[in-house]
C-alpha cells in the first residue's frame, strides 16, 4: 500500500528536520540520534514521542529558559504535569537534588522514567507519580506547564506544596489568561512581572510565609 510508504517517508523527513535546540546559555535538548553540538554544555537527550513535550512548544521553552538561569543546587522540585519528563530531567541535570514528577497519564510516568535513564540521572533523583500518589511534602520550587483551567483548579493544592519563600513557575497559559491567574495565585504568592513570548505567558511567584 502506498499509505505505509508515505508514513515512513514522513517519519524520516521529520527526523531529518529535528535539530538540537538551545535554551538560555548552556542547556541543550538533543534528539538521541544526533551528536550534542557542545559536549561541555548541559545536554539532555530526548526522543520526540507521543504528544509529549520536546521543548518545541513556547510554554515548555519558557520553563526551560527559567530553569537554566535559576539557582537550583540542592533544591527539591515538583514538576506537575510532567509529560515526557523534559522539565524534570532538565532540573536534575541543572543541579536539583530531588524531583517529584507528577502526571495523570500513566504513559507519561513511564516516559519520564525511561527518559531519565537515557540521561543517566542517578536512580532515585527523579520519582514519578500519579497525582493521588504524590507524598505530602513542601518543595522549594513547583513548575507546572499545563493549561490555565487546571492551573486555576489546582491553585490551593499548589499553595500547600510550596514551602514559604519557595518559587512557583506556571506556564501553558495564554497572554489573555495571565490576569486571572495572577488574581488567583496572589492570595498565596508574590507574583513577578509576567514573561510573555508569542502570546504565551510564564508566571513566577514567591510563596509568602
Amino acid at each position: 500500500k502506498t499509505e505505509a510508504l508515505e508514513d515512513k517517508d514522513w517519519v524520516r523527513e521529520w527526523m531529518d528536520s529535528f535539530q538540537p535546540m538551545c535554551f538560555g546559555k548552556r542547556l541543550w535538548v538533543v534528539p538521541s540520534w544526533l551528536e550534542a553540538p557542545h559536549a561541555d554544555a548541559v545536554n539532555m537527550l530526548l526522543d520526540p514521542g507521543l504528544a509529549f513535550g520536546t521543548g518545541t512548544h513556547i510554554s515548555t521553552s519558557l520553563c526551560l529558559r527559567w530553569l537554566e538561569q535559576a539557582s537550583l543546587e540542592n533544591t527539591e522540585l515538583i514538576d506537575y504535569g510532567c509529560g515526557s519528563g523534559i522539565l524534570a530531567i532538565a532540573a536534575a541535570l541543572l543541579g536539583v537534588s530531588k524531583v517529584h514528577a507528577v502526571d495523570n497519564d500513566k504513559q507519561a510516568i513511564v516516559a519520564t522514567i525511561d527518559n531519565s535513564h537515557r540521561n543517566n540521572i542517578v536512580e532515585g533523583v527523579i520519582k514519578a507519580y500519579l497525582p493521588e500518589a504524590l507524598p505530602e511534602l513542601q518543595a522549594d520550587i513547583l513548575v507546572a506547564n499545563i493549561l490555565a483551567e487546571p492551573l486555576l483548579d489546582l491553585s490551593f493544592k499548589f499553595s500547600e506544596l510550596v514551602k514559604p519563600g519557595g518559587k512557583i513557575v506556571l506556564s501553558g497559559l495564554l497572554e489573555d489568561q495571565v490576569v486571572a491567574l495572577i488574581t488567583c495565585y496572589q492570595k498565596w504568592f508574590d507574583i513577578e512581572k509576567p514573561l510573555i513570548d508569542h502570546e504565551w505567558g510564564l508566571l513566577i511567584g514567591t510563596r509568602r510565609a
